[in-house]
Formats: structure tokens, sequence, C-alpha cells
């Protein structure tokens, strides 16, 4: 039986692979789509807060009035929106209380903070505002979402 000498199988000189800049070029520009991909992909993210906070808001808003509908009135601003979960042992007390969230929480935002509540509201005089302070986690500035944006005017 004839060997094979090992230097048959070997490419010519000078194509052994790929060169360190070939190398190179390649990962940057995997890590420039992946940038690109990566950007894109927060802003829909941000949509997707967006979202939850708009339903979360019109949740509470629900709550409050189904509240406001069986004691005619909403809970004060100290009272807060934990009167929709605990019942208020301060005046104005309700008549009539029931948790209105089935694990007894309060949602939070998706900055994990607590939504603002504020009655009467600055925005819907004649109601409430309830609002996410935003992803600045401030009161009152531009980033706030809150039952305004939808409803003027909360009865």
């Amino acid at each position: 039986m004839k060997k094979s000498h090992p230097q048959a199988f070997r490419p010519p000189h000078g194509q052994a692979g790929f060169t360190l800049l070939e190398m190179i070029l390649v990962v940057s520009i995997i890590a420039l789509l992946l940038g690109v991909a990566i950007n894109k992909m927060g802003g829909a993210l941000d949509f997707g807060k967006e979202v939850r906070i708009k339903g979360d808001v019109q949740s509470l808003s629900n709550a409050l009035r189904m509240y406001n509908a069986q004691n005619g009135f909403y809970p004060t601003t100290e009272q807060g929106l934990k009167a929709l979960v605990v019942q208020p042992t301060t005046e104005p007390r309700p008549r009539q209380w029931r948790c209105a969230f089935d694990d007894g929480k309060v949602p939070r935002d998706p900055w994990d903070s607590e939504y603002g509540y504020v009655c009467p509201g600055k925005h819907n005089i004649n109601g409430f505002d309830v609002y996410s302070f935003g992803p600045d986690r401030i009161a009152n500035t531009p980033d706030d979402i809150g039952n305004w944006e939808r409803d003027s005017n909360s009865k």
C-alpha cells in the first residue's frame, strides 16, 4: 500500500486561511449590523412600555370610576391608589369597599415606580389624574404618560 505524502493535502502557500485583517473586517461588519438591530429594537421596547402604561392607566381609571360609583367620591390624593387595595381608614371612608385587583397590589410602571394619582386632577379638574412618571421617574416632566392624553374629562 502506498502512503501519500503529508504535504500533498496542504493548500498552496498564501491561501492557508483568513488573514487577521479579513477576520477583523468581518467581525466589525457583524458588530455594526448588531448595533443597528439593537437600536431598532430599542424603539420597539419603548413602544411596548408605552402600550403597557396606557393599559395600566386605563385599568386604574376603571377601578377608580367603580370606586366612585359605589361610594359617591374618589379616593383623596393622600389616600392615593392604595385605596383600591387597602380600605382607607381616613376620611372620607368608603361605604362600600372591595379590593380592585385580584392580587391585592396596585400595578407598577415598567420602570418599577408607583403610578401617580391626583384628585382633583390638574389635567382632569372634574375628575382625577393617573399617570406614570416615565423613564426619568420625575413628576410633571414631558415624558409623563397619563389619562389626560386619552380622556380629557374623567367623570
